[in-house]
């Protein structure tokens, strides 16, 4: 089984498209994973920019202003959806939407609504659309996940387990079946680690860091071991250390206290050579 490390554009969107490309081609990851609808007149750049270079990437569709009204959200959801499927051309194409998706006060009638759409426009465009376990969305919690993949067992995650420690204050010791059913299905994962405080840890390298790191890395192992055993080809994973307010600042500074990029590309780092050795040993 193949695994591709995609590096986030949140936190980089400053540097030009060709520079940002050939920094992770680089650093070997196989793309990017990018929010573009705040920059939409660049889609035709982005798109040929990493088709050129041999880079794949992964679509997101995040927050939305009109979550307070649902009729008016699900109309947002909608277009926003088919503006993304815009960000292709004839030899290039998402590999796949991650979906931010609802509000954590939405029924689940209303939710089922928020399915159905992604489903029709995912089959329309043959472009998955899967959604991400988040704070403020219908997959912020384990508990409630459970109960949704129970009652809809056709769903897809983006498995971001941060957002669900951090919810929980703790490391879901007590949920370890809802972790089991959302892995069966999970198609990629956001490796960031998370602690009962917050949805990131200041440095996953720091020695205070390694029991939040530890539980987060048997968290993956599981998941790579249960792709294994339903003979998927590939996994994809991006490491996924934001910037500010992410990523603490000094105080009275904004200087960030560690390096996001450099985060992320040790995270790929320690994911490689961990399912490298983990093949090995088959």
């Amino acid at each position: 089984m193949d695994i591709e490390f995609f590096c986030p554009r949140w936190g980089s969107e400053h540097i030009a498209w060709p520079v940002f490309a050939k920094r992770i081609k680089d650093d070997g990851f196989a793309g990017v994973e990018v929010f573009p609808l705040g920059d939409m007149a660049r889609n035709e750049e982005m798109v040929a920019v990493l088709n050129d270079i041999g880079l794949s990437y992964i679509l997101l569709h995040a927050e939305l202003e009109e979550g307070a009204n649902f009729d008016r959200y699900l109309d947002a959801l909608e277009r926003n959806l088919y503006a993304l499927l815009s960000y292709q051309h004839a030899t290039a194409r998402p590999r796949f939407i991650v979906s931010q998706t609802g509000r954590e006060y939405y029924t689940k009638a209303q939710m089922e609504r928020c399915f159905e759409l992604c489903s029709r426009i995912s089959q329309e465009s043959s472009i998955p659309i899967i959604h991400e376990t988040h704070r403020n969305k219908w997959s912020y919690a384990a508990h409630v996940v459970k109960d949704y993949l129970l009652t809809f067992p056709a769903l897809a995650l983006a498995l971001d387990l941060s957002h669900w420690v951090c919810v929980s204050e703790s490391y879901l010791e007590d949920q370890q079946d809802a972790i089991d059913l959302a892995i069966q299905h999970t198609k990629h994962v956001h490796a960031r680690v998370g602690h009962p405080q917050g949805p990131q840890v200041t440095d996953p390298r720091a020695p205070e860091n390694q029991v939040a790191l530890n539980h987060h890395l048997v968290w993956w192992d599981r998941w790579i071991d249960h792709l294994r055993q339903v003979d998927c080809s590939c996994a994809t994973i991006t490491p996924e250390f934001g910037p500010y307010p992410y990523m603490a600042y000094v105080p009275q500074t904004i200087q960030p206290i560690a390096d996001q990029y450099e985060l992320n590309c040790w995270m790929k780092q320690l994911l490689e050579a961990r399912y490298r050795l983990k093949v090995n040993e088959l």
